[in-house]
């Protein structure tokens, strides 16, 4: 029976939808009563006229916000069949269930007006294509957007005032535990709080959370982490879960709120990001029993975020790694300022990319890496000379921590087994024999336990020998030991007894950083900033690839010259110039007497009287002929017979190119130098 004027024969002849929706999955199973009323619609649709027939029920979008309408396949529903014409009405309990962002909202309005759709709640019917109807709708639009702030704000806001005071019941970590009365305490499992500080303290000493997990497959030690009920459970190590217990605040102590943030993307999908260390917004120390202390968790942050190789935007050096270069993450470029990177390609070198990747112009600087990493090694080993370091015996007090450390963690594992074992066995012999079914599932974690608790004491004991056997050093590398300042360059090379990575580790502990710079082809200016402020700087010689970029190219040449027309010999030459400081373009500390000697007979300067006159062939033209009467050098003719555009073979008698001592043959020649040629075949 119609009860209001403005449903016509024309709605009554299409469907009646009913929008069902509770905002969360709590509300669906707390809130029985609001969704009662709006299942009851349907006794308003019969009142208003329609048939039983025609009246359809839609609550796909139980426990769905309508903050967004992503995520809600029944408002698309809605949204669709309405835009087909085939609703008359629209009912819901409020318009909140609809939708609570007028960005939905108002192009449902648009198109049931546009459609001759009716809109029910409780307080009546109304007309979206009428100016009243879409006025009083618009504004219940508008009041539902600004409700949904109100609540959330206020929420919020309670919510922020009890985190405020440390009161707020966060998730605990591993490790932790609340009681009753809301008091936080250790885990009582022993196990549990010693696997933990061995975490801590493996990090520290390793410096790296990808060391620490192989050091614990290595002693095969698992982690204590939670399911999905809270329940604790013994799981093999990962990167990630070592890296959720070092950088969680709770182990030290503090209460932490907003370590995350989330916002909804262009879909309307949540997405969390994680803020960075010191930029959250909730910070209480000393709330919780701490595993450590704040100083050494905020040392393991610096630790780990340095521990990224972003050398581009975050600056970090990132982990010591096998890599030949020796400083990468601290050298820094002296043109530009910015850290260099490292390329193995054609032999170690340090590059500075960054004004190429940002500004796509040419490579600021690129640098071999073997001269400065020599220089900055000696001048460590300078550095650390004075220094009296008894290693050796610190270094056997540290191993023989870390055993021990090790041999109770699996002490402490092996007796946890040996209980999950016995409480197998006794759940297997508790159950009657004739009920297979649950008979057989208990023995088999009966043998399953057996089978870890036998790993793990074979673990155990083999551990155990290798703590009893300890190898004996020979007594000159416990006197290299006894006194590393002064005697580590002596094993320094000796890769068993420092790596690559150790090498790299070791001059980070005095090293800042290394900024280099060069000043001429064969010169590059370095400078080391130490640990403290303090910088040492020289020039570090490089090879080049030919004479005329070297540096002392010119003098040199001219020191050669007078020289050679002395009578000196090549040998004694270079002799005197090694002495003077100088050097050959492919060598870092000498001039060798072929350099010599090629300068010597590019300027024509011969010692013997056959070198003044260059071999003939009857019949035939050489190389130097050739260059000689086109005006070009001998090597302009070799690299274009190497590259093939030249076409000749050896003479298999003397060795050498022979041309035919035609001329056509130098008119070719002539043709091919001016470009008309563009090879020659002979």
């Amino acid at each position: 029976m119609t009860t209001s004027e403005l449903i016509t024969p024309a709605h009554l002849a299409r469907k009646a939808l009913i929008y069902v929706r509770q905002s969360t999955p709590q509300q669906v199973l707390t809130n029985q009563e609001s969704l009662h009323l709006q299942y009851a619609l349907r006794w308003r649709a019969l009142e208003l006229g329609w048939r039983p027939e025609d009246i359809e029920v839609i609550d796909s979008d139980l426990g769905q916000t309508a903050a967004v309408a992503q995520n809600r396949a029944g408002f698309k529903e809605v949204v669709s069949r309405v835009t087909l014409g085939e609703v008359g009405i629209l009912l819901s309990s409020e318009v909140t269930r609809l939708s609570r962002n007028c960005s939905d909202w108002y192009p449902l309005l648009d198109i049931c007006g546009y459609r001759q759709c009716l809109i029910a709640d409780r307080d009546g019917i109304y007309d979206p294509a009428s100016a009243n109807g879409r006025l009083l709708l618009g504004l219940k639009g508008q009041l539902s957007e600004f409700e949904l702030h109100t609540i959330r704000s206020r929420l919020t806001a309670g919510l922020l005032n009890k985190a405020e005071r440390g009161d707020l019941g966060l998730p605990l970590p591993m490790g932790l535990v609340r009681l009753a009365d809301g008091q936080v305490v250790k885990d009582p499992n022993v196990e549990v709080q010693e696997r933990l500080g061995l975490v801590f303290s493996t990090f520290l000493r390793v410096q790296s959370a990808s060391q620490v997990l192989r050091f614990f497959n290595a002693q095969q030690l698992t982690l204590p982490r939670r399911d999905r009920f809270g329940d604790l459970v013994w799981k093999p190590p990962t990167v990630a879960a070592i890296l959720a217990i070092l950088k969680n605040p709770t182990y030290a102590g503090a209460f932490v709120y907003g370590r995350s943030q989330t916002r909804r993307d262009g879909t309307g999908k949540p997405k969390t990001k994680r803020s960075p260390f010191g930029q959250w917004k909730i910070m209480i120390q000393d709330k919780y029993p701490a595993y450590l202390t704040w100083e050494t968790f905020e040392r393991i942050q610096a630790m780990l975020q340095d521990n990224y190789a972003e050398y581009e935007r975050n600056k970090t050096r990132g982990v010591p790694r096998a890599g030949a270069t020796l400083l990468h993450g601290l050298v820094y470029c002296g043109e530009c300022g910015h850290k260099m990177m490292v390329q193995y390609k054609g032999g170690p070198e340090y590059l500075c990319l960054y004004l190429r990747q940002q500004y796509q112009v040419p490579v600021c600087q690129r640098i071999p890496a073997q001269p400065i990493d020599g220089f900055v090694v000696q001048a460590f080993f300078q550095a650390l000379s004075p220094i009296e370091l008894d290693v050796y015996e610190q270094a056997l007090k540290t191993q023989a921590g870390i055993a021990q450390q090790v041999r109770q963690a699996q002490e402490q594992q092996v007796e946890r087994l040996r209980y999950q074992a016995a409480l197998a066995q006794r759940q297997y012999h508790q159950v009657d024999p004739d009920n297979r079914l649950v008979a057989a599932e208990l023995e088999r974690r009966w043998e399953t336990a057996l089978a870890a608790l036998k790993q793990a004491e074979e673990t155990l004991a083999l551990q155990q020998r290798e703590t009893e056997v300890q190898p004996e050093l020979p007594a000159e590398l416990k006197t290299a030991f006894a006194h590393l300042g002064q005697q580590l360059s002596a094993i320094w090379d000796q890769e068993e007894l420092v790596s690559t990575p150790h090498k790299k580790a070791l001059l980070r502990c005095l090293i800042d950083k290394v900024v280099i710079h060069r000043l001429t082809p064969d010169q590059i200016q370095t400078r080391i900033v130490w640990k403290g402020g303090e910088t040492t700087s020289t020039l570090i010689p490089v090879t080049v690839g030919s004479f005329s970029r070297l540096s002392t190219a010119a003098e040199m040449e001219a020191t050669i010259l007078e020289l050679s027309q002395q009578g000196q010999s090549d040998e004694a030459i270079a002799a005197y110039l090694t002495e003077r400081g100088l050097r050959s373009p492919k060598q870092r500390q000498a001039v060798l007497p072929s350099t010599v000697k090629t300068i010597r007979l590019k300027h024509r300067i011969f010692q013997k009287r056959s070198q003044s006159h260059p071999r003939r062939i009857v019949g035939y033209l050489t190389i130097p002929q050739i260059a000689q009467a086109l005006a070009v050098t001998p090597h302009w003719l070799y690299h274009y017979i190497r590259c093939g555009r030249i076409k000749v073979a050896r003479d298999p008698q003397t060795g050498l190119y022979l041309f035919p001592d035609q001329p056509e043959t130098l008119n070719l020649f002539q043709q091919f130098k001016a470009g008309t040629l563009q090879n020659l075949r002979f």
